[in-house]
């Protein structure tokens, strides 16, 4: 691993975190984290100095002292959960501490009548999914990482997945919200209940910010009945006919809780056949499922594509493959992106890609990429506009992860519109001394 310098007194910042969290191992000096969690430190920071300790609340209040100290001092902290996507975004500049949630991770309530749960921001997707099961509910989010990832860090990178063809985004399920500001002061938004709206935009505000305004501390979501039945159906074929599947689908009275194309490649991994794919899954009662899952079948025959439907274990298996393959890169310099098009472009985009996926409906998606130069491509290609400069752009492309080099070479976030002034505002607003996740949002905030 690369030796790093750093000239900021350690024992002076732990012993003082110290004095607040107490207990032993509540503060980590560097040189004492594990190799495997320096590393994903790393890939988050963009200065040569690491970051002097990591600290580990496990109260809200405690969160809210710890954020304080580091505001009198005028250290700068990067907030994170379990790390598993700390490496998404812009590369946080100077960082003097890492302060995570991940042992504020309580059940705060669960409203099994009115359909919500409140958590804590540390509390893991995959335990949250288990304790709703059993009250036939769950969140209806698709995240990165579901096993690792805390509640906390999917709001704060918005990252929501597939399931947003049925229930939209993350801002969607998000009923209130509590954070710590950069000053150390506990702020609410929302409530508990579906029908109090109250703070709404401050919520969605905080949704996808990655740390910058606020560090998120606890979180009330609106849940779903798990349904009684579930099926998947995959399409693959040739581009144009795959293309026309989709538009056929986004066009019917047809109800996918989860609908996306993908890449040609993406296919063969999965061992799901040749050319492009379009995948439709279905929840709802047995005879629902049955019903639409053949119309879709009906639908690929017409035009020429190869069909099957899965259930039970081996649709639980294949979406799991799906997840996997999409995330995880074959080598350290794939390039991770997520990319918004026009849904009706998306074909056009997947047959330029190796690994890619997008959803058929929203045209928010995932692609592998192997160059910088090829992000910069599509990328140039989304943004071109008509001869006449009368046309707007056709999507945008992001990178979430990639090998330093490539961050700080080219534009993380690639963003041409013209809220910058108001964002830039909004962070002085909500953080004066910037001493928050300093330089990972957009434009460098």
């Amino acid at each position: 691993m690369k030796a790093m310098s750093n000239d900021r007194p350690q024992a002076v910042c732990a012993t003082d975190f110290a004095s607040i969290v107490g207990e032993e191992n509540a503060v980590c000096l560097w040189e004492n984290i594990e190799l495997s969690q320096q590393k994903r430190i790393q890939q988050a920071i963009a200065s040569e100095k690491f970051p002097s300790c990591i600290v580990y609340p496990r109260t809200q209040k405690q969160l809210a002292a710890v954020i304080a100290k580091a505001h009198t001092n005028n250290w700068r902290v990067l907030p994170c959960g379990s790390g598993s996507k700390l490496n998404w975004g812009s590369l946080a500049k100077s960082i003097d501490v890492v302060v995570s949630t991940e042992r504020i991770n309580q059940l705060i309530e669960h409203a099994v009548g009115d359909l919500t749960v409140t958590v804590e921001a540390g509390m893991k997707f995959s335990d949250l999914q288990a304790l709703l099961a059993k009250s036939r509910q769950f969140l209806a989010l698709d995240p990165t990482a579901p096993e690792s990832a805390t509640i906390g860090g999917i709001v704060a990178t918005g990252d929501t997945g597939s399931l947003r063809q049925r229930y939209g985004s993350v801002r969607d399920q998000l009923l209130g919200i509590t954070f710590v500001r950069a000053d150390g002061e506990i702020a609410k938004a929302g409530g508990r209940v579906v029908k109090n709206v109250a703070g709404y935009d401050l919520m969605k505000l905080l949704t996808g910010s990655y740390g910058t305004l606020g560090f998120i501390s606890q979180l009330t979501f609106r849940l779903y009945p798990l349904a009684e039945a579930s099926g998947t159906v995959v399409l693959t074929g040739k581009a144009e006919a795959i293309s026309q599947a989709a538009n056929i689908l986004r066009g019917s009275a047809l109800t996918p809780v989860q609908a996306d194309l993908l890449s040609a490649k993406l296919v063969s991994s999965l061992d799901l056949g040749e050319g492009l794919g379009l995948i439709a899954r279905f929840q709802s009662i047995s005879e629902s499922v049955k019903e639409q899952s053949n119309r879709v079948l009906e639908v690929g025959q017409k035009l020429g594509l190869d069909g099957v439907i899965f259930a039970d274990g081996e649709e639980a298996n294949l979406w799991q493959r799906l997840q996997e393959r999409i995330h995880t890169s074959a080598t350290e310099s794939v390039i991770s992106c997520k990319i918004g098009v026009l849904p009706t472009a998306a074909v056009e985009i997947l047959t330029q890609v190796e690994l890619g996926l997008i959803h058929i409906s929203s045209g928010l998606g995932l692609l592998q990429l192997e160059s910088k130069n090829q992000v910069l491509k599509i990328r140039n290609e989304l943004h071109s506009s008509g001869s006449n400069h009368t046309q707007a752009n056709k999507g945008f492309l992001t990178i979430l992860s990639a090998p330093i080099a490539v961050k700080e070479q080219i534009d993380v976030w690639g963003y041409t519109g013209n809220a910058l002034p108001l964002m830039r505002r909004i962070k002085e607003q909500f953080d004066s001394q910037n001493i928050l996740s300093p330089g990972r949002f957009v434009g460098g905030i």
